[in-house]
């Protein structure tokens, strides 16, 4: 009785799982449905202003030695009238690049440009703070936001402004496009799924009347549309995303312009992106629990509430994609003889088709966004095992973060470090860069690498004792994923500490401001 107990404890966890997962991978199927469903569904040209409006572009800076210059230069080359354009510089730096981007201010500013640096002392609110400090002297009706490693194309103020003459629009959001797309398999990766937020995500949310968020970056806010949503708030790490569902609550819409573009530069190595996922990934738990349940009293139509509801809880998969790799191989090997045998034929055919559609959602939801933006979408589906490995590779350091996002864990905001790839630089020069930010030792990285290890080990076991052994193939991937990210971590981590020693640090010189 026990032993059978023992055997069903695994299969049990790992059914459970595994239901959970399927039910996120078929949302991911219908969006890709509401995509198609809504892409005829082409917004109508709106009416343009007769005298175009004050912008004010507001640039949030934190030790951004690498691209701050580059995005202010990027900021003054906007094809607006400058009359009518004012740029704030949001720094909170403490290092260099404080009187690197002061300098950069002082010049343009020399040149006619209604440039102000504004350096806070504090970073009370981080990002939010900075931005809400900088409202209370913005002088536009309408405000641009790019982070410090976009590089914003001369003509997209005047792409989006016009929107505006729509009363109801309180955001327009652009799509990101990727300056190092290519750079390496890292970087192709997320590009890819950040391309299936953005074209498919969007398109179907947006057009279909359903709530969306802002990316925090390459879009452009009403003003009174966020004072009457309350503001930048801090009290979560995405304080984008926050302020977009209180907006929308309170009748404003955001709207979406997947033809046009901001280029922006991609995290090219392993910790980077991780410190961005993981904030990412914590930062939608807690807008969750901030704020789905008001959505879900709003008097919002029910498919604005389910879609909100798959959107701000995503963040589940992750805890449960740790354990449907720990429990996969037990679930089938030890429990397989005595629970997926001959008569539990259904079991293990409803076990079957719910892996199977989990599997292949993923594909199928990244490779359509690939076929549609024009990019090679098959070696899109050429990477879907690749992208699975990442996704799973970093499964652990985003469970981690919803944990933290449960439990009001709180955290600073960490940073993305830039390092202002993608444009003329040579393809190595990010890693003499790289050595400037320094990474804190966590016990992930070697989580990582033991979980890997550990698939390691079942798979000799499935091949040496032919025991379930048509798992394999997954937990290649699973196992890939995992010492793949693991590993790069570890050796980023040496790197950095190597670098930080040597005291190797490049700094770019004032004279190439302009």
């Amino acid at each position: 009785m026990m032993q059978e107990t023992l055997e069903f404890v695994p299969i049990t966890l790992y059914f459970v799982c595994l239901v959970v997962l399927t039910i996120y991978g078929m949302h991911r199927y219908w969006e890709v449905f509401l995509y198609y469903r809504n892409s005829r569904k082409i917004p109508a040209k709106p009416v343009e202003f007769t005298a175009l409006p004050r912008v004010t572009v507001q640039l949030p800076l934190f030790n951004e030695r690498y691209v701050a210059q580059r995005v202010i230069s990027a900021v003054c080359a906007l094809d607006y009238p400058r009359e009518l354009l004012q740029i704030q510089v949001l720094d909170d730096s403490t290092d260099c690049s404080a009187g690197m981007a002061r300098l950069a201010c002082e010049q343009f500013r020399q040149q006619g440009f209604d440039i102000q640096y504004i350096h806070r002392t504090s970073r009370m609110g981080f990002k939010a703070g900075a931005l809400e400090n900088g409202m209370a002297s913005s002088t536009g009706e309408f405000i641009a936001i790019f982070d410090a490693d976009f590089v914003p194309r001369r003509e997209m103020l005047r792409a989006v402004i016009h929107e505006f003459t729509d009363p109801h629009i309180g955001c327009v959001q652009t799509r990101w496009e990727h300056l190092n797309r290519t750079q390496s398999l890292l970087t192709r990766s997320q590009a890819i799924f950040l391309d299936g937020h953005f074209v498919i995500e969007h398109t179907a949310r947006s057009r279909s009347g359903r709530f969306i968020n802002f990316n925090g970056t390459g879009g452009v806010w009403r003003k009174t549309a966020i004072v009457d949503a309350g503001g930048w708030q801090h009290d979560t790490l995405t304080e984008d995303m926050d302020l977009s569902y209180r907006a929308q609550l309170h009748g404003w819409r955001i709207k979406y312009l997947g033809d046009v573009t901001s280029p922006a530069e991609l995290p090219p190595e392993i910790t980077a992106f991780k410190q961005q996922q993981h904030r990412w990934t914590k930062g939608s738990v807690q807008t969750s629990l901030k704020l789905l349940p008001t959505v879900l009293r709003s008097s919002q139509p029910w498919p604005v509430k389910i879609e909100a509801f798959f959107h701000l809880t995503s963040g589940v998969v992750y805890p449960l994609a740790v354990l449907v790799a720990i429990l996969f191989f037990p679930a089938f090997c030890f429990a397989g003889a005595g629970v997926l045998s001959a008569s539990y034929p259904i079991l293990w055919l409803v076990m079957s088709v719910l892996f199977t559609l989990l599997t292949f959602s993923a594909g199928t939801f990244y490779v359509v966004a690939q076929r549609e933006i024009k990019e090679n979408y098959f070696a899109g589906i050429l990477l879907v095992p690749f992208l699975m490995a990442i996704g799973m590779g970093i499964s652990l350091a985003n469970a981690i973060a919803v944990i933290e996002g449960l439990t009001g864990h709180q955290s600073e905001f960490v940073r993305t470090p830039k390092y202002g790839v993608g444009t003329h630089e040579s393809p190595d020069q990010w890693k003499r860069r790289a050595g400037a930010f320094s990474h804190k030792a966590q016990w992930i990285p070697f989580a990582e690498v033991a979980i890997g290890l550990y698939l390691l080990a079942c798979i000799v076991i499935a091949l040496w004792f032919d025991r379930a052994a048509s798992c394999v193939p997954y937990m290649l991937i699973f196992m890939f994923g995992y010492l793949y990210v693991g590993s790069l971590s570890l050796h980023r981590l040496w790197q950095s500490r190597r670098d930080i020693k040597a005291d190797t640090f490049e700094i770019l010189s004032p004279s190439a401001v302009v």
